[in-house]
């Protein structure tokens, strides 16, 4: 298993294990608040086995009575005597329809999607010995999303939902996206960099220089969608790999929270934060402040190691 990955992501280099170094008993004490600052504070801390971690935030908004988001977040790491295998599967569906259809399309693309992917990587991950994979990573998203498409058209007719969904494998992240849900690369220095593009009717008249930056954010009909899991005979999804972010985080969200809430806003409810939950929570708080006029979800994750 460790030379299939070794192949994928290219080789790694160990450093010599270190001696035990002998210990001399100690009691133990609560620690002052001064020092937990002193820990959380410290940006130097060493993690000696690479891995994923990862928080969810989400909520129904100020203006809405249902929730018509869904997101999977799966996170797993292997690690022993060979190095270790971050392994991550995130994904955020918005869906439309109405309440009933809108909740079954997004439902049905993170429970499939999820289900498929997983299925796919489980004797990698988890079984020995190990079988060879026999799709490209970004052939299994490709096929998970036609799963999902193809169910949501035959269960809820006339629904849809957008879909981004990252699979994190070593330091790489393949994504799959269709919809205006969006991916990100968010940096320490406060680059927020856009991993997706939107399918939706602004973008595209933004693309062709029918409208302006400032234009589109005021346009009338942003919601208006021009590729959707669910809807049209076929479905072409935007699938391909990209480094996962050092030193930084990938972020995936809806349009609840990017819509609503600018980047400046986005990168402070991070930078402030304790921890990966309080900053999902900071972003979930932030877009019910500014009115919350949407379900909002969001999924930040980052690798440390």
């Amino acid at each position: 298993m460790a030379d299939f990955f070794r192949k994928l992501f290219g080789t790694k280099t160990t450093e010599e294990p270190a001696k035990p170094k002998q210990v001399d008993m100690a009691t133990t004490a609560p620690l002052s608040d001064q020092q937990i600052n002193s820990i959380i504070a410290n940006q130097y801390v060493k993690y000696e086995t690479k891995q994923v971690i990862a928080s969810v935030g989400q909520s129904v908004g100020k203006q809405r009575e249902h929730n018509e988001d869904s997101l999977l977040a799966i996170t797993s790491t292997i690690s022993g005597s060979t190095e270790s295998i971050p392994f991550g599967l995130y994904i955020v569906a918005d869906g439309m329809g109405g309440h009933q259809f809108g909740e079954v399309a997004s439902n049905a693309a993170v429970r499939i999607m999820g289900g498929n992917i997983t299925k796919k990587f489980h004797s990698y991950l988890y079984n020995l010995p190990t079988q060879a994979l026999q799709e490209s990573l970004q052939e299994v998203m490709e096929s998970s999303v036609m799963e999902a498409h193809q169910y949501v058209q035959k269960e809820a007719p006339g629904s849809g939902t957008t879909v981004t969904a990252a699979l994190v494998l070593g330091q790489q992240v393949t994504i799959a996206h269709v919809g205006d849900s969006r991916a990100y690369s968010i940096y320490p220095d406060g680059r927020i960099e856009p991993i997706t593009r939107d399918h939706s009717l602004v973008k595209r008249l933004e693309e062709l220089g029918h409208l302006s930056k400032d234009e589109a954010a005021n346009f009338p009909h942003r919601n208006v969608l021009i590729r959707a899991l669910g809807q049209g005979e076929s479905l072409e999804a935007d699938v391909f790999t990209v480094p996962f972010p050092q030193a930084g985080y990938l972020m995936i969200c809806s349009d609840g929270l990017w819509g609503v809430i600018s980047e400046k806003d986005i990168y402070r409810s991070i930078a402030e934060a304790p921890n990966l939950h309080r900053a999902c929570q900071n972003m979930v708080e932030a877009a019910n402040l500014a009115g919350g006029p949407d379900n909002i979800t969001v999924i930040l994750v980052q690798m440390v190691g």
